[in-house]
């Protein structure tokens, strides 16, 4: 009962009867984990990296971290004041931000050179979000309950992604794509904060960047006596740069004395105006208490805000179509960063785990009141170059954050906002794309260089939000054509002398121009022979187009098969009108066999097949014949089970050949096709050879078997223990799939005319 129920089983679903050894469903299930408890126990070390370099910390590691964690310290506490600014948060949310950053991230990193806190990006997205929301909402929900919120959701969904190991959707956005916003950003940055850095007011600074240009022209004379802060610490700190660097190349022997000189600029800037700001102001207030120029006035001392955050529901809802730029902004940033360093410091990060540190510091975050936090690239430089040893800098950076939110507050009240200003431009001017970067895009790839351009022009002239996603979406779509668009080429031989034997080499019929010898003659191979060679994945979106590219060019370059030279207009298909170039079929060859290279495939879909049937059904209709089909270098099992499932490889054609491998619907072939389009003849030829016990892909009884044009036969010998071994290269069960293309031409040229 159980084998009538088997064999019933086996008729609806049509399997075939002659079983092939492929790779199974089971193998890939058992593949994925060979020890679960193992694997679980691993998953959750590794959510703690810590674990595996405390145990050798030791007091030089300490020493470096000290030294690193305190210079990048006392950057990142005006630094972090700054970027509240552009937040339109108060300056203690980015001393809350800051602390967290730097304390929490150590726990969870796999760099050692990253610095988490408030960076520019983020805090421009971060006013913009609360624009949005204050747009559709006045009054409704504060500034830091927004940020905080933002923070929450944001670091939410990123511990997810992390904890999922979907860290590999990063990679769908490419550098330039990068590099564009990022730019785009940081002039946009640089735009909004020239107003508060030459005292200029009454308009919206977070408009459009060519609005705030236009608007900034028309008060400049307007400015006020803020400039003279501004403008004279946005000097200081460039002279100060350029002037230690200058030092250090001409006095190598003081280089890191001058290296921790150009560091402490920000902070040695904002404490000269600082001094500056109280002796000029502390005697002009008005009436009011307001003061000549903007100072900063009151930063809360210590953590006031510590406490769970305030999540409103019907706040969520209103953020939602923002969060989506947030969340891409807060990961992206952060693993280009980290990255970035792991390569320039011989060291790979783990970008599943970066995110899950991001995660978690922006959730913990919320608690202290912090609003979104990544990592920054001018402090994370800082930190590599000062001589940071592990992830544990960041506690001493965190130290001093701590020393200034409970020692320094007061001194903070008269910080004039014009020196902030200078600060944030003199820090964000860095991430504007150099035009030797521009120019290396262009070189590369002039298409991404267009991509480039456009996510700048888009973030001035739009928003950052824009910005982002047309650069996503032009990357996407950039990979997506040259996916659909693959540029596969038609083969020849060419022989190749050197000092051991002459080999052949399969070169395009015609080589690009700037790869090879533009005098080299590329020979086809013998007549009725197609080589080609896929230069993408077989996948839905090309399938197509690499069957249309094979079968026009067996049309162009073979005979047909049947004389259609006297055949009266009403007896030719519909589809077939026939031309003046009929009577030139006779001067050409045969089809005999396609060879198709599959170097480049690493899988194929059900599509991808389904072309691959169209192929061999329109070929063999053009020939009038069957037509063998090889395949060389294989190289996926999943991409030979597929092959084998459409009835490739196996040397065997088999009577009522499916001309769809999964139809879309359930009528069979012989319902919806029409009796002209029938291939009587092939399907009774095909019929003969199974009829025999010879080859039953052979047309005729006299040809070869397919194991005598085929690659099994060739063998190879390795070194055991008990002496030599030799074994089959490729097995017998599928002749026509072959070890390396010569191979697989030797095969298909081997077929008797």
């Amino acid at each position: 009962m159980l084998s009538y129920l088997k064999r019933a089983a086996d008729r609806v679903i049509q399997r075939p009867e002659v079983k092939i050894d492929v790779v199974s469903t089971r193998s890939w299930i058992k593949n994925l984990s060979r020890d679960p408890v193992r694997d679980a126990i691993e998953y959750v070390k590794s959510l703690f990296p810590i674990f595996g370099w405390i145990g050798r910390y030791n007091f030089g590691w300490a020493s470096g971290d000290a030294v690193a964690g305190i210079t990048v310290g006392i950057v990142l506490v005006p630094q972090s004041m700054s970027y509240a600014q552009i937040a339109t948060l108060a300056p203690e949310y980015g001393l809350y931000s800051s602390f967290v950053g730097v304390l929490i991230y150590c726990f969870f990193a796999t760099s050692k050179d990253v610095s988490i806190g408030p960076v520019a990006v983020m805090s421009l997205t971060v006013s913009q979000i609360i624009k949005h929301v204050n747009a559709s909402h006045p009054n409704v929900w504060d500034g830091p309950q927004i940020a905080t919120t933002i923070a929450f959701i944001c670091g939410f969904i990123v511990l997810g992604i992390g904890l999922l190991r979907l860290g590999w959707l990063v990679e769908f956005i490419p550098a330039p794509a990068v590099s564009g916003f990022m730019t785009g950003s940081a002039i946009s940055i640089v735009t909004g904060q020239v107003p508060g850095l030459l005292g200029i007011s009454g308009f919206d600074t977070r408009a459009a960047t060519y609005k705030v240009i236009i608007d900034t022209l028309q008060r400049l004379p307007q400015t006020r006596l803020d400039a003279a802060f501004g403008l004279t610490g946005l000097v200081s700190l460039y002279i100060i740069r350029y002037s230690c660097e200058f030092l250090s190349r001409r006095y190598h022997r003081y280089s890191r004395f001058f290296f921790f000189m150009s560091v402490f600029r920000n902070a040695f800037v904002i404490i000269v105006l600082t001094i500056a700001s109280w002796l000029f102001t502390r005697h002009r207030s008005s009436l009011s208490g307001a003061y000549p120029i903007k100072i900063l006035q009151d930063v809360p001392r210590g953590f006031k805000h510590l406490g769970q955050p305030i999540l409103d529901s019907e706040l969520i809802s209103t953020l939602a179509s923002e969060l989506p730029v947030a969340t891409i902004i807060l990961l992206l940033e952060h693993i280009a960063i980290s990255k970035s360093f792991g390569r320039a410091n011989g060291y790979k990060i783990n970008p599943n785990q970066e995110l899950i540190a991001i995660g978690v510091t922006n959730t913990i975050g919320t608690l202290f009141g912090a609003y979104p936090a990544t990592g920054s690239f001018s402090r994370s430089a800082l930190q590599s170059k000062s001589g940071a040893r592990s992830p544990a800098a960041g506690l001493f950076s965190s130290i001093v954050v701590i020393v200034a939110l409970y020692g320094l507050t007061p001194a903070f009240y008269w910080i004039p906002t014009a020196g902030l200003s200078a600060v944030i431009i003199h820090a964000v001017a860095d991430l504007v794309a150099s035009p030797a970067q521009v120019y290396s895009f262009w070189r590369v790839s002039p298409i991404e260089f267009v991509i480039w351009v456009t996510a700048v022009l888009v973030t001035i002239f739009a928003t950052i939000e824009d910005g982002v996603y047309v650069s996503i979406a032009a990357s996407l779509v950039f990979l997506l054509v040259r996916i659909a668009r693959p540029r596969g080429k038609f083969l020849g031989k060419v022989m190749i002398h050197t000092d051991a034997l002459p080999r052949e080499a399969f070169l395009p019929l015609h080589p690009d121009n700037g790869i090879l010898n533009p005098h080299l003659k590329v020979f086809p191979p013998s007549p009725g022979v197609v080589l080609y060679r896929f230069e993408e994945s077989l996948l839905y979106p090309n399938g197509s187009l690499v069957n249309d590219m094979v079968v026009d060019y067996v049309k162009e370059h073979t005979r047909r098969g049947k004389d259609m030279t006297n055949v009266r207009a009403s007896d030719r298909p519909w589809n077939d009108p026939g031309g003046k170039d009929e009577h030139k079929n006779d001067s050409k060859p045969d089809l005999r066999a396609i060879v198709l290279d599959f170097s480049a495939i690493s899988h194929i879909d059900t599509t991808g097949i389904q072309s691959l049937i169209d192929t061999r059904n329109q070929v063999e209709r053009w020939a009038d014949h069957p037509v063998e089909f090889h395949f060389a270098n294989i190289l996926s099992p999943w991409v030979r089970r597929s092959l084998v499932a459409a009835g490739f490889g196996t040397g065997r054609v088999r009577v009522n050949v499916r001309r769809e491998i999964a139809p879309v619907t359930r009528f069979h072939d012989q319902f919806i096709s029409d009796p002209q389009h029938e291939d009587s003849d092939m399907g009774s030829e095909r019929g003969d050879c199974l009829k025999t016990d010879a080859d039953p892909e052979s047309v005729a009884q006299t040809q070869k078997s397919p194991s005598s044009r085929a690659s099994s036969d060739l063998t190879y010998r390795s070194g055991m223990d008990d002496g030599q071994y030799n074994g089959l290269l490729v097995t017998s069960a599928t002749p026509f799939f072959h070890f390396d293309l010569a191979a697989a031409v030797r095969a298909a040229e081997g077929i008797p005319r």
